[in-house]
């Protein structure tokens, strides 16, 4: 939905509802879009965070789903404005960890499945002044498979190529689409103050300047312009609090870098405020074997990062990591604080939102709790329609003040 007086869009991403392909996809759209719609913003336009795997976007490509989709979207008063291109593949009730950045930006099929989900939003984004679409994807690879600097060449190449066909496509429709790369633990890129230097030492670099020159066949000043304009990152709260990010710092980094912030998802992780044996053995209810679930510890000699839960509560056996605090990538409704014995990286959200409250910090704003269904039984005994509600309503609340 467009919020009140700003040219912002907020959503929930459909992600959290099971489907693969096309047909499920559809039909998640039709059960639960009117039921949210209904109960944030009754008898508004309301925006769609859409995901769509690899084989539903092939699907959905087809003309005649088009226009049938197209026809959906009109009758009820529906819109899409960003997807969701990280998951390629199966997401839900299978494990995928750390399996989910595959095939990742060394690959061309990460490339192709790209451009084709900027193709679909290209034909799908209202035609109205000031409206751009967005779509997240992989941070680059998991930084273990990023470690030489070949496979970070490809990556950069690929991006490159990426951001060339979105460069033609506006040319083509005038549609603008952004490409929002989206860090988060582990992976290449991590940090804020990791992006920053990829951005600047790669994408933005002269070299790349005069790739992208080269690819559309334009003067170098305006290849400069594309890539601030088309390439960018996805700010995911539940990642950047997870990473002891500083709220204020992490955006003045990106600003003074020249790196937009094209979509910016509300989440919230897990925090425990001083870990100990006790909380080690509730803290295994999370330990799901569907997602990765990366730990930061903050301790005496600085942060200390596990790659999964797993991995983070068997190395703490030995007590090493008693009263430290831990943050856990592991989404939970964003209008929880308190989670029993644990806390939330909640704080670290409302900062933000009030800050955009001032200042508009992203133009599309997507609530993404996708661990709906591992979630501890006592986190979703309630409806998913109402809890997604309540999330977005929440939100809404924060940035009314």
């Amino acid at each position: 939905m467009r919020l009140d007086g700003s040219g912002c869009h907020l959503t929930y991403c459909s992600n959290i509802h099971p489907g693969e392909s096309w047909s499920e996809v559809r039909d998640n759209l039709a059960r639960h879009l009117p039921a949210v719609r209904d109960q944030v913003a009754p008898g508004r336009a309301f925006g769609i965070g859409l995901r769509l795997s690899a084989r539903a976007a092939e699907e959905l490509a087809q003309p005649d789903t088009l226009a049938e989709f197209q026809s959906f979207l009109a009758q009820g008063n529906f819109y899409v404005f960003t997807i969701n291109g990280f998951p390629y593949g199966a997401f839900h009730a299978t494990p995928v960890k750390e399996q989910v950045y595959l095939p990742d930006w060394r690959d061309t099929q990460r490339l192709d499945y790209s451009n084709l989900l900027a193709d679909l939003l290209a034909r799908l984004l209202p035609q109205q002044e000031g409206m751009t679409g967005s779509v997240s994807t992989v941070p680059g690879a998991f930084k273990v498979n990023a470690s030489d600097a070949a496979s970070v060449q490809r990556i950069v190449e690929h991006l490159l190529q990426h951001t060339a066909h979105l460069v033609r496509l506006k040319r083509e429709t005038g549609s603008h689409i952004s490409l929002a790369l989206e860090p988060e633990p582990c992976c290449l890129l991590e940090t804020v103050e990791e992006t920053v230097r990829f951005f600047t030492g790669h994408l933005f670099s002269q070299t790349a300047v005069a790739r992208l020159a080269q690819l559309c066949s334009m003067e170098a000043a305006l290849a400069q312009q594309a890539l601030h304009e088309h390439l960018g990152i996805c700010l995911d709260l539940c990642h950047a609090a997870v990473e002891f990010e500083d709220p204020q710092d992490c955006l003045k980094q990106l600003a003074d870098a020249g790196i937009g912030i094209f979509k910016m998802q509300v989440t919230s992780g897990l925090r425990i405020e001083r870990f100990s044996a006790a909380m080690g053995a509730e803290l295994r209810r999370y330990d799901d074997p569907v997602y990765l679930h990366q730990v930061v510890q903050c301790g005496p000699h600085g942060l200390l990062r596990h790659t999964d839960l797993s991995a983070a509560l068997q190395a703490a056996t030995d007590g090493s990591a008693d009263g430290q605090e831990w943050r856990v990538h592991f989404h939970v409704p964003v209008f929880l604080e308190a989670l029993g014995i644990f806390q939330s990286t909640q704080p670290f959200v409302r900062a933000l939102l009030q800050t955009h409250r001032r200042r508009a910090i992203s133009s599309h704003l997507e609530v993404e709790t996708y661990t709906w269904d591992v979630l501890p039984a006592h986190l979703r005994d309630v409806d998913v329609d109402a809890a997604i509600a309540r999330e977005l309503q929440w939100v809404l609340g924060e940035l009314a003040g």
